[in-house]
């Protein structure tokens, strides 16, 4: 008993889980301190890299065992082959010689099926040891990206306080799941946005505390800051006890800053008027102070969050007080994704930007004016196959059930069509190589377990496609029942902004004048659009990422090609050196926000290119 016990703790199996019991033991002793070491990102990437690397390259090894299975199999058909033969040369009565052959063949044969089997079982055993070793590897370098939600806190106590002292206001700030894990990237992401979010909940959320009092609320008012892991994603939630945002007095707001006309505003619904809070420069405070009204900042907390593929949206009651929901991927460098067969090929969505997914039977399909849709909770989804808008294939489906991802973005939501649904996967995050740009509908890549690559589809890229499908005649239906009747194509204008709700305004604006309108996000997004596309208009806004819009249209009026593209900018900045500077690289018109509530903006499009 004793040899066997120190034969089997000499095995490699015995000396990883001696280690991992050492190791777990450590951690738990109180006494045992933290240590840091300076690492850099571009080192914990790279990291990162190879630890999933190195899981990809261990599942390897049991296919390679699955195949030495399958040869065993062989040799034992081809055993039972010579016992066969040789039962047939005995009553055949061949010559010795041959028999003696018919042996040793065999006897070779049962040693290399016992070699085999031996080598088998240790390939296993290894396969499963280096399979268990690079998950555990790849887990550790997963926890050294993550720090803990309090690291990226720990200022705003002190903050909350000297502000509430200086309004002269009691607040208590409550700080919930302090121990959830954050990707350190993300972490540093989310100061400035909780930073502006918090000072506006103090200075234009929190009521006085007499106030506070006469409506029967507590002196003190409270402010929540909850950070937890929620279906896959990092839910981070900013509420307030205060007064609230009244919508009523939000849409005065808006139309007494020209942003819409009064009839608009009246069919806003109230979350779609919630938007207007993240504009950039909008605020609903009364005044300008070094603390700022609700809104200021905000559209760099948007921003942010659509940067690291997240979303955030503003709840309010009046009198009740108002929260803001983010909900962000758990790190930036893995992601749990929804894997889908289109056209023979597999994609990945990421799952945080999924609504659902939904089988629709055929006969629930209708068509208005040759698009196709179906109801789902009283709401019409618009359908599009997958195929066409990746540009792969426009054959119809022909299965009477469609496998249906629904996307959406603020203000659309579509129903895209796929072959299959292949399951859930975490996958790696390999960015694309910059030298592409950006490549349409996709946003980076991964490895399957297996090696092989997969594209990990941008889920806003596929919203503002489907859109432009949507709103053109080379919509290709989903199933066959379609009128076929041609449409007359429309005079094609882009609208190039970076921000969401100004570019459905504007496409919305144009789209009821009957042009048929695209999308940019960016000044960079739209220069790749326009040489890719054609474009009988172009619509800019001057301050974008990437690339401005003086830039964008210096580069098409230097191009020999599209110089021809009449453009025209509008900004919400009535800057003089920014109209200069735009009329000089060659726009044909400089308009201003004004032009939103008035005819200036579609006078300006009929001049350019007609009705």
């Amino acid at each position: 008993m004793a040899a066997k016990d120190n034969q089997s703790s000499s095995t490699p199996g015995n000396d990883l889980t001696k280690q991992a019991l050492i190791a777990l033991d450590s951690a738990k002793k109180p006494e045992a301190k933290e240590r840091v070491v300076r690492v850099s990102a571009e080192n914990l990437n790279s990291l990162m890299g190879l630890a999933g690397e190195s899981l990809v390259e261990a599942n390897w090894l049991q296919p390679f065992a699955d195949s030495l299975m399958t040869l065993k199999k062989h040799q034992m058909e081809l055993s039972k082959i010579l016992e066969k033969l040789q039962d047939s040369l005995g009553i055949s009565q061949v010559n010795q010689v041959g028999d003696e052959y018919l042996k040793v063949a065999r006897q070779k044969e049962q040693e290399c099926r016992e070699i085999l089997g031996d080598r088998m079982s240790e390939l296993e055993l290894y396969a499963r040891r280096t399979a268990n070793l690079s998950d555990r590897l790849y887990r550790e370098v997963i926890a050294s990206h993550m720090r803990p939600f309090a690291d990226g806190v720990q200022s705003f106590p002190r903050m909350i306080r000297d502000i509430a002292r200086k309004l002269n206001k009691q607040v208590k700030l409550e700080i919930i799941g302090k121990s959830t894990a954050v990707d350190r990237d993300i972490l540093q992401k989310l100061e400035a946005p909780l930073t502006h979010i918090l000072r506006n909940s103090v200075d234009h959320g929190i009521e006085p505390p007499q106030e506070r009092v006469a409506m029967g609320k507590p002196a003190q008012g409270t402010l929540r800051l909850e950070a937890l892991h929620r279906g896959g994603m990092l839910s981070i939630t900013v509420a307030d006890d205060g007064k609230g945002i009244d919508p009523e007095k939000l849409r005065e707001k808006i139309v007494r800053q020209k942003m819409i006309t009064p009839d608009m505003a009246r069919q806003l619904a109230e979350q779609e008027l919630m938007e207007f809070l993240f504009l950039p420069g909008f605020s609903t405070a009364k005044q300008v102070t070094e603390i700022s009204g609700r809104g200021v900042g905000l559209d760099i907390a948007k921003t942010m969050a659509q940067q690291v593929g997240g979303t955030l949206r503003a709840t309010s009651k009046p009198g009740k007080g108002t929260s803001f929901h983010f909900q962000l991927p758990l790190t930036l460098s893995v992601i749990r994704t929804l894997l889908v067969d289109i056209y023979g090929e597999p994609y990945a969505f990421p799952l945080a930007r999924i609504e659902k997914i939904v089988m629709v039977d055929q006969t629930e399909i209708s068509v208005v004016e040759k698009r196709q849709y179906f109801t789902l909770n009283d709401e019409n989804i618009g359908l599009v196959g997958a195929h066409q808008v990746l540009e792969l294939d426009d054959s119809y489906i022909t299965s009477k059930t469609l496998p249906v991802v629904i996307i959406s973005d603020q203000s659309n939501r579509f129903g895209l069509v796929v072959d299959k649904f292949l399951g859930e996967r975490d996958l790696v995050v390999r960015p694309l190589d910059p030298r592409l740009g950006k490549v349409q509908d996709i946003s980076a890549a991964a490895l399957m377990g297996d090696g092989s690559p997969i594209l990990i589809l941008d889920v806003s890229d596929l919203v503002r496609s489907i859109d432009n499908l949507l709103n053109s005649s080379q919509l290709s239906p989903v199933s066959g029942d379609t009128d076929d009747t041609d449409i007359q194509q429309p005079k094609r204008i882009l609208v190039v902004d970076d921000s969401i709700t100004v570019r459905q305004m504007e496409r919305k604006l144009l789209e009821n004048q009957g042009y048929d309108v695209e999308v940019a996000v960016n000044g960079m997004d739209g220069w790749n659009a326009i040489r890719t596309n054609p474009y009988d208009l172009v619509i800019s806004d001057i301050d974008m990422p990437r690339m401005n819009g003086i830039e964008l249209v210096s580069h098409i009026k230097s191009h020999d090609k599209l110089k021809s593209i009449p453009v025209i900018i509008i900004s919400y900045k009535d800057r003089e050196q920014d109209r200069i500077q735009g009329l000089e690289a060659g726009a044909d018109y400089y308009l201003t926000k004004s032009s939103f509530h008035d005819d200036s903006l579609l006078n300006a499009v009929i001049d350019l290119i007609g009705e």
